[in-house]
Protein backbone atom coordinates (compact mmCIF):
# COMPACT_ATOMS: atom_id res chain seq x y z
CA UNK A 1 0.00 0.00 0.00
CA UNK A 2 2.84 2.36 0.90
CA UNK A 3 4.51 1.54 -2.43
CA UNK A 4 1.32 2.36 -4.35
CA UNK A 5 0.92 5.64 -2.47
CA UNK A 6 4.49 6.67 -3.33
CA UNK A 7 3.89 5.77 -6.97
CA UNK A 8 0.72 7.88 -6.96
CA UNK A 9 2.62 10.86 -5.54
CA UNK A 10 5.32 10.52 -8.20
CA UNK A 11 2.73 10.38 -11.00
CA UNK A 12 0.96 13.48 -9.65
CA UNK A 13 4.25 15.36 -9.44
CA UNK A 14 5.03 14.46 -13.05
CA UNK A 15 1.58 15.62 -14.19
CA UNK A 16 1.93 18.85 -12.22
CA UNK A 17 5.41 19.47 -13.65
CA UNK A 18 4.10 18.92 -17.17
CA UNK A 19 1.31 21.42 -16.55
CA UNK A 20 3.80 23.98 -15.23
CA UNK A 21 6.00 23.56 -18.28
CA UNK A 22 3.00 24.00 -20.56
CA UNK A 23 1.92 27.15 -18.75
CA UNK A 24 5.50 28.46 -18.84
CA UNK A 25 5.83 27.96 -22.61
CA UNK A 26 2.54 29.73 -23.25
CA UNK A 27 3.07 32.28 -20.48
CA UNK A 28 1.45 31.30 -17.17
CA UNK A 29 -1.68 33.08 -16.05
CA UNK A 30 0.11 35.22 -13.52
CA UNK A 31 3.15 36.12 -15.67
CA UNK A 32 1.02 36.58 -18.76
CA UNK A 33 -1.39 38.83 -16.91
CA UNK A 34 1.38 41.06 -15.58
CA UNK A 35 3.26 41.27 -18.88
CA UNK A 36 0.18 42.51 -20.73
CA UNK A 37 -0.16 45.64 -18.61
CA UNK A 38 1.36 48.45 -20.69
CA UNK A 39 2.15 51.75 -18.99
CA UNK A 40 2.19 54.56 -21.56
CA UNK A 41 2.71 58.32 -21.82
CA UNK A 42 -0.14 59.57 -24.00
CA UNK A 43 -1.38 62.89 -25.35
CA UNK A 44 -4.93 63.51 -26.62
CA UNK A 45 -4.30 67.07 -27.79
CA UNK A 46 -1.33 69.13 -28.94
CA UNK A 47 0.35 71.52 -26.56
CA UNK A 48 2.95 71.88 -23.83
CA UNK A 49 4.29 68.34 -23.20
CA UNK A 50 4.44 68.98 -19.45
CA UNK A 51 0.68 69.59 -19.50
CA UNK A 52 -0.81 67.40 -22.23
CA UNK A 53 1.12 64.17 -21.59
CA UNK A 54 -0.51 61.81 -19.08
CA UNK A 55 -0.12 58.23 -17.93
CA UNK A 56 -2.35 55.49 -19.28
CA UNK A 57 -2.39 51.79 -18.46
CA UNK A 58 -3.59 49.59 -21.28
CA UNK A 59 -4.51 45.92 -21.14
CA UNK A 60 -2.95 44.29 -24.19
CA UNK A 61 -5.05 41.77 -26.05
CA UNK A 62 -3.89 38.24 -26.94
CA UNK A 63 -1.83 38.13 -30.11
CA UNK A 64 -3.56 37.68 -33.44
CA UNK A 65 -2.06 36.18 -36.58
CA UNK A 66 1.02 38.08 -37.75
CA UNK A 67 1.52 40.08 -34.53
CA UNK A 68 4.39 40.25 -32.05
CA UNK A 69 4.53 41.40 -28.45
CA UNK A 70 7.57 43.39 -27.37
CA UNK A 71 9.14 44.77 -24.21
CA UNK A 72 10.66 48.24 -24.45
CA UNK A 73 14.35 48.42 -23.53
CA UNK A 74 15.29 52.07 -24.14
CA UNK A 75 13.71 55.14 -25.74
CA UNK A 76 15.12 58.62 -26.30
CA UNK A 77 13.56 62.05 -25.84
CA UNK A 78 14.46 64.07 -28.93
CA UNK A 79 13.52 67.61 -30.00
CA UNK A 80 11.40 66.06 -32.77
CA UNK A 81 9.45 64.08 -30.14
CA UNK A 82 8.73 67.28 -28.23
CA UNK A 83 7.74 69.10 -31.43
CA UNK A 84 5.37 66.25 -32.29
CA UNK A 85 3.55 66.58 -28.97
CA UNK A 86 3.43 70.35 -29.51
CA UNK A 87 1.83 69.77 -32.91
CA UNK A 88 4.52 71.56 -34.92
CA UNK A 89 6.23 68.51 -36.43
CA UNK A 90 5.23 67.27 -39.92
CA UNK A 91 4.58 63.71 -38.66
CA UNK A 92 1.26 63.68 -36.78
CA UNK A 93 -0.04 60.29 -35.60
CA UNK A 94 -3.80 59.99 -34.91
CA UNK A 95 -4.82 61.21 -31.46
CA UNK A 96 -4.75 60.03 -28.76
CA UNK A 97 -1.16 58.94 -29.37
CA UNK A 98 1.69 57.47 -27.37
CA UNK A 99 4.65 59.86 -27.46
CA UNK A 100 8.19 59.13 -28.61
CA UNK A 101 9.63 57.60 -31.74
CA UNK A 102 13.17 56.33 -31.36
CA UNK A 103 13.64 53.21 -29.30
CA UNK A 104 14.80 49.62 -29.15
CA UNK A 105 12.64 46.73 -28.02
CA UNK A 106 12.95 43.02 -27.33
CA UNK A 107 10.54 40.57 -28.96
CA UNK A 108 8.83 38.61 -26.18
CA UNK A 109 6.08 36.65 -27.94
CA UNK A 110 5.17 35.67 -31.50
CA UNK A 111 1.68 35.36 -32.91
CA UNK A 112 0.77 32.65 -35.43
CA UNK A 113 2.58 32.75 -38.79
CA UNK A 114 5.30 35.22 -37.75
CA UNK A 115 8.49 34.22 -39.57
CA UNK A 116 10.52 37.44 -39.54
CA UNK A 117 11.47 37.38 -35.84
CA UNK A 118 12.35 35.02 -33.02
CA UNK A 119 11.71 35.52 -29.32
CA UNK A 120 14.69 37.44 -27.93
CA UNK A 121 15.39 39.41 -31.12
CA UNK A 122 15.86 43.17 -30.84
CA UNK A 123 14.09 45.61 -33.13
CA UNK A 124 13.71 49.32 -33.84
CA UNK A 125 10.75 51.08 -35.51
CA UNK A 126 10.66 51.22 -39.29
CA UNK A 127 8.16 54.11 -39.34
CA UNK A 128 8.08 57.53 -37.61
CA UNK A 129 5.73 58.23 -34.72
CA UNK A 130 5.95 54.68 -33.41
CA UNK A 131 4.96 55.56 -29.85
CA UNK A 132 8.06 54.63 -27.89
CA UNK A 133 7.15 55.90 -24.43
CA UNK A 134 5.54 52.70 -23.20
CA UNK A 135 6.69 49.65 -21.29
CA UNK A 136 5.46 47.08 -23.81
CA UNK A 137 3.13 46.72 -26.76
CA UNK A 138 1.91 44.78 -29.77
CA UNK A 139 2.76 45.48 -33.40
CA UNK A 140 3.40 43.75 -36.72
CA UNK A 141 6.79 42.85 -38.24
CA UNK A 142 6.41 45.36 -41.09
CA UNK A 143 6.67 48.16 -38.49
CA UNK A 144 10.02 46.85 -37.23
CA UNK A 145 13.61 46.39 -38.35
CA UNK A 146 15.75 43.76 -36.66
CA UNK A 147 18.98 45.02 -35.08
CA UNK A 148 21.97 43.34 -33.48
CA UNK A 149 21.14 42.44 -29.87
CA UNK A 150 24.81 42.70 -28.89
CA UNK A 151 24.65 46.50 -29.18
CA UNK A 152 24.31 48.63 -26.06
CA UNK A 153 20.59 49.35 -25.75
CA UNK A 154 21.14 53.13 -25.68
CA UNK A 155 23.03 53.02 -28.97
CA UNK A 156 20.49 50.73 -30.61
CA UNK A 157 17.69 53.11 -29.58
CA UNK A 158 19.28 55.99 -31.51
CA UNK A 159 20.69 53.95 -34.39
CA UNK A 160 18.04 55.00 -36.89
CA UNK A 161 18.30 58.72 -36.10
CA UNK A 162 21.57 60.47 -35.27
CA UNK A 163 24.04 57.92 -36.70
CA UNK A 164 21.85 57.50 -39.79
CA UNK A 165 21.58 61.27 -40.29
CA UNK A 166 25.36 61.67 -40.14
CA UNK A 167 25.91 58.72 -42.47
CA UNK A 168 23.47 59.83 -45.15
CA UNK A 169 24.71 63.43 -45.28
CA UNK A 170 28.28 62.25 -45.80
CA UNK A 171 27.25 59.78 -48.49
CA UNK A 172 24.41 61.33 -50.49
CA UNK A 173 25.35 64.88 -51.50
CA UNK A 174 28.98 65.03 -52.57
CA UNK A 175 31.33 62.31 -53.78
CA UNK A 176 34.08 62.82 -51.24
CA UNK A 177 37.54 61.37 -51.69
CA UNK A 178 40.33 60.61 -49.21
CA UNK A 179 41.53 63.80 -47.55
CA UNK A 180 38.58 65.93 -48.70
CA UNK A 181 37.37 68.41 -46.08
CA UNK A 182 33.90 68.55 -44.52
CA UNK A 183 32.89 71.72 -42.67
CA UNK A 184 30.21 71.69 -39.97
CA UNK A 185 28.74 73.82 -37.20
CA UNK A 186 27.25 72.47 -33.93
CA UNK A 187 30.14 70.01 -33.98
CA UNK A 188 29.63 69.02 -30.35
CA UNK A 189 26.00 68.00 -30.93
CA UNK A 190 25.09 64.31 -31.10
CA UNK A 191 25.02 64.35 -34.91
CA UNK A 192 28.16 66.49 -35.03
CA UNK A 193 30.13 63.99 -32.97
CA UNK A 194 29.01 61.16 -35.24
CA UNK A 195 29.93 63.14 -38.37
CA UNK A 196 33.46 63.51 -36.99
CA UNK A 197 33.81 59.78 -36.35
CA UNK A 198 32.26 58.61 -39.61
CA UNK A 199 34.26 61.13 -41.65
CA UNK A 200 37.44 59.82 -40.05
CA UNK A 201 36.39 56.24 -40.87
CA UNK A 202 35.71 57.21 -44.50
CA UNK A 203 39.06 59.01 -44.78
CA UNK A 204 37.79 62.61 -44.82
CA UNK A 205 39.02 65.63 -42.84
CA UNK A 206 36.66 67.64 -40.64
CA UNK A 207 36.66 71.31 -39.72
CA UNK A 208 34.37 71.78 -36.75
CA UNK A 209 32.82 75.00 -35.49
CA UNK A 210 31.68 75.25 -31.87
CA UNK A 211 30.45 78.02 -29.62
CA UNK A 212 32.80 79.35 -26.95
CA UNK A 213 32.03 77.09 -23.98
CA UNK A 214 34.43 78.77 -21.53
CA UNK A 215 35.43 75.25 -20.47
CA UNK A 216 39.16 75.60 -20.86
CA UNK A 217 39.16 73.81 -24.19
CA UNK A 218 37.63 70.57 -22.86
CA UNK A 219 35.01 70.40 -25.63
CA UNK A 220 37.63 70.90 -28.34
CA UNK A 221 39.87 68.30 -26.71
CA UNK A 222 37.02 65.78 -26.58
CA UNK A 223 36.14 66.34 -30.25
CA UNK A 224 39.78 65.83 -31.22
CA UNK A 225 39.74 62.56 -29.31
CA UNK A 226 36.88 61.48 -31.58
CA UNK A 227 38.94 62.29 -34.66
CA UNK A 228 38.28 65.98 -35.36
CA UNK A 229 41.09 67.49 -37.45
CA UNK A 230 40.33 71.13 -36.65
CA UNK A 231 38.07 72.61 -33.95
CA UNK A 232 37.38 76.35 -34.18
CA UNK A 233 35.33 78.67 -31.95
CA UNK A 234 32.70 80.44 -34.06
CA UNK A 235 33.96 83.96 -33.26
CA UNK A 236 37.45 82.99 -34.47
CA UNK A 237 36.42 81.13 -37.61
CA UNK A 238 36.76 84.06 -40.02
CA UNK A 239 40.41 84.52 -39.09
CA UNK A 240 41.26 80.83 -38.79
CA UNK A 241 39.52 79.61 -41.95
CA UNK A 242 42.10 81.00 -44.40
CA UNK A 243 44.91 79.17 -42.66
CA UNK A 244 42.97 75.90 -42.31
CA UNK A 245 41.64 75.74 -45.85
CA UNK A 246 44.97 76.90 -47.18
CA UNK A 247 46.23 73.54 -45.93
CA UNK A 248 43.22 71.33 -46.69
CA UNK A 249 41.71 73.05 -49.70
CA UNK A 250 38.17 74.51 -49.61
CA UNK A 251 35.42 72.09 -48.53
CA UNK A 252 32.97 70.65 -51.03
CA UNK A 253 30.42 69.91 -48.31
CA UNK A 254 29.21 72.02 -45.37
CA UNK A 255 26.66 70.72 -42.86
CA UNK A 256 24.44 73.18 -40.99
CA UNK A 257 22.45 72.58 -37.81
CA UNK A 258 22.44 76.16 -36.50
CA UNK A 259 21.34 78.48 -39.35
CA UNK A 260 21.33 82.25 -38.82
CA UNK A 261 24.67 84.04 -39.08
CA UNK A 262 26.60 80.77 -38.88
CA UNK A 263 25.62 79.94 -42.44
CA UNK A 264 27.50 83.01 -43.67
CA UNK A 265 30.72 81.32 -42.59
CA UNK A 266 29.80 77.95 -44.06
CA UNK A 267 28.65 79.25 -47.43
CA UNK A 268 31.55 81.67 -47.72
CA UNK A 269 34.10 78.91 -47.13
CA UNK A 270 32.68 76.43 -49.66
CA UNK A 271 34.52 75.50 -52.83
CA UNK A 272 32.99 76.44 -56.17
CA UNK A 273 30.02 74.15 -56.77
CA UNK A 274 30.03 73.09 -53.13
CA UNK A 275 26.89 72.12 -51.24
CA UNK A 276 25.49 73.52 -48.01
CA UNK A 277 23.16 70.97 -46.42
CA UNK A 278 20.85 72.09 -43.60
CA UNK A 279 19.42 69.52 -41.19
CA UNK A 280 18.53 71.76 -38.24
CA UNK A 281 17.96 75.33 -37.09
CA UNK A 282 19.05 75.59 -33.47
CA UNK A 283 19.28 79.39 -33.61
CA UNK A 284 15.66 79.59 -34.85
CA UNK A 285 16.87 82.14 -37.39
CA UNK A 286 16.72 82.10 -41.17
CA UNK A 287 19.71 81.07 -43.26
CA UNK A 288 22.07 83.88 -44.25
CA UNK A 289 23.72 83.13 -47.59
CA UNK A 290 26.13 85.62 -49.21
CA UNK A 291 25.01 86.53 -52.71
CA UNK A 292 28.54 86.20 -54.06
CA UNK A 293 28.70 82.53 -53.08
CA UNK A 294 25.57 81.85 -55.14
CA UNK A 295 26.45 84.04 -58.12
CA UNK A 296 30.17 83.48 -58.52
CA UNK A 297 30.75 80.08 -56.89
CA UNK A 298 27.42 78.48 -57.82
CA UNK A 299 27.06 76.82 -54.45
CA UNK A 300 23.91 74.80 -53.81
CA UNK A 301 21.78 75.14 -50.68
CA UNK A 302 19.84 72.00 -49.76
CA UNK A 303 17.86 70.54 -46.87
CA UNK A 304 17.94 67.06 -45.36
CA UNK A 305 15.18 65.31 -43.38
CA UNK A 306 15.97 61.71 -42.52
CA UNK A 307 12.30 60.74 -42.07
CA UNK A 308 11.61 61.61 -45.69
CA UNK A 309 14.52 59.44 -46.87
CA UNK A 310 13.51 56.55 -44.60
CA UNK A 311 9.95 56.40 -45.90
CA UNK A 312 10.84 55.98 -49.56
CA UNK A 313 10.32 52.26 -50.39
CA UNK A 314 13.29 52.24 -52.76
CA UNK A 315 15.59 53.08 -49.82
CA UNK A 316 14.54 50.21 -47.52
CA UNK A 317 17.29 47.76 -48.46
CA UNK A 318 19.89 50.52 -48.45
CA UNK A 319 18.65 51.53 -45.00
CA UNK A 320 19.06 48.00 -43.64
CA UNK A 321 22.60 47.81 -45.06
CA UNK A 322 23.43 51.18 -43.48
CA UNK A 323 22.12 50.08 -40.07
CA UNK A 324 24.17 46.89 -40.29
CA UNK A 325 27.31 48.89 -41.11
CA UNK A 326 26.70 51.36 -38.29
CA UNK A 327 26.14 48.46 -35.89
CA UNK A 328 29.42 46.82 -36.90
CA UNK A 329 31.29 50.10 -36.47
CA UNK A 330 29.88 50.48 -32.97
CA UNK A 331 30.66 46.89 -31.98
CA UNK A 332 34.22 47.22 -33.27
CA UNK A 333 34.76 50.39 -31.22
CA UNK A 334 35.07 52.69 -34.24
CA UNK A 335 31.88 54.60 -33.44
CA UNK A 336 31.27 56.04 -30.00
CA UNK A 337 27.76 57.00 -28.97
CA UNK A 338 27.25 60.58 -27.73
CA UNK A 339 26.60 60.71 -24.00
CA UNK A 340 23.02 60.41 -22.75
CA UNK A 341 21.68 60.42 -19.21
CA UNK A 342 19.81 57.22 -18.43
CA UNK A 343 16.50 57.93 -16.69
CA UNK A 344 14.13 55.22 -15.41
CA UNK A 345 10.76 55.36 -17.17
CA UNK A 346 9.07 55.97 -13.80
CA UNK A 347 10.90 59.32 -13.70
CA UNK A 348 9.55 60.39 -17.08
CA UNK A 349 8.25 63.74 -15.78
CA UNK A 350 11.69 64.81 -14.61
CA UNK A 351 13.29 63.69 -17.87
CA UNK A 352 10.75 65.64 -19.91
CA UNK A 353 11.07 68.79 -17.79
CA UNK A 354 14.85 68.79 -18.15
CA UNK A 355 14.54 68.11 -21.89
CA UNK A 356 12.20 71.08 -22.28
CA UNK A 357 14.53 73.42 -20.39
CA UNK A 358 17.73 72.04 -21.93
CA UNK A 359 19.09 71.12 -18.50
CA UNK A 360 21.93 68.60 -18.48
CA UNK A 361 22.56 65.88 -21.05
CA UNK A 362 20.05 64.48 -23.51
CA UNK A 363 17.78 61.95 -21.85
CA UNK A 364 17.44 58.22 -22.53
CA UNK A 365 14.51 56.43 -20.92
CA UNK A 366 15.36 52.95 -19.68
CA UNK A 367 12.89 50.23 -18.71
CA UNK A 368 13.03 47.51 -16.06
Amino acid sequence: LQHKFCLFIIIMLLVYTKMLLRWSSAGSFFVHKRSLQSLQMVYAEYGDPSKVLHERTEELKPLSKGEVRYKMLAASINPSDINQVQGVYPVKPPLPAVGGGDCVMKIEELGPEVKEFQVGDWAIPSHPGFGAWRTCGITTPDHLIKVNNKLPAQYAATLSVNPSTAYRMLKDYVKLGPGDAVLQNAANSAVGQLIIQLARHFGHKTVNIIRDKNDGGKTAEYLRSLGADHVVIDTQFKDESKRIFGQLGPPKLALNCVSGRSTLYLAGALAAGGKLVTYGGMSKQALQIPSGALIFKHIQVLGFWLTDWDQKPENRQQRIQMLDELSELALSGKLKMPLYESVPFKDFRRAMEESLTGTGKKKMLVFD
